[in-house]
């Protein structure tokens, strides 16, 4: 197996704009994400097409830093960020669609990951093959803390 790919979403209680002007605040994502603890930029004004900025997460007692790049916005409905990294190119799609809300105009929020081996050589398959489940699980817990945390700051705002 080379291909990862998970998808989760979430009811907010909190207008697409709230939520999309949480998603592009790069440099509060720091703040937002209780999994990221430091965010710098390397690139670009604002949120757009090329933004780049190194983000350091922690998991299981680790930190690890990636940069991430924005490849893809629709304003306001969604957008794709790519990273590559230890071999992998990853790619994260969030899309935002207004729905109902006891508070009127809420948002539904999706995450689709999707993660791809470069080159793999045969040991690697296997050894992917081997650790996808407790990866999958890992990256949807961190997924499904990344949804909450969203919500909780546009929900907030």
């Amino acid at each position: 197996m080379s291909d990862i790919t998970l998808a989760l979403e979430r009811s907010i209680a909190a207008p697409p704009t709230a939520v999309w002007s949480v998603l592009t605040d790069i440099e509060r994502s720091a703040t937002v994400l209780s999994g990221v603890t430091r965010v710098e930029r390397l690139a670009g004004v604002g949120y757009s097409i090329g933004t780049r900025w190194r983000e350091t997460r922690r998991a299981l007692g680790a930190e690890s830093t990636e940069e991430m790049e924005v490849v893809g916005i629709d304003e306001g409905r969604s957008t794709i960020i790519a990273a590559e990294a230890h071999g992998m190119t990853y790619r994260t799609e969030l899309t935002l669609e207004p729905e109902p809300s006891e508070a009127g105009v809420g948002t539904l929020l999706r995450m689709r990951f999707s993660g791809t081996l470069l080159s793999p050589s045969w040991v690697q398959r296997v050894m992917a093959k081997l650790t996808a489940p407790i990866g999958m699980a890992m990256t949807r817990r961190m997924m499904r803390q990344d949804l909450d945390d969203i919500a909780a700051a546009a929900e907030a705002a």
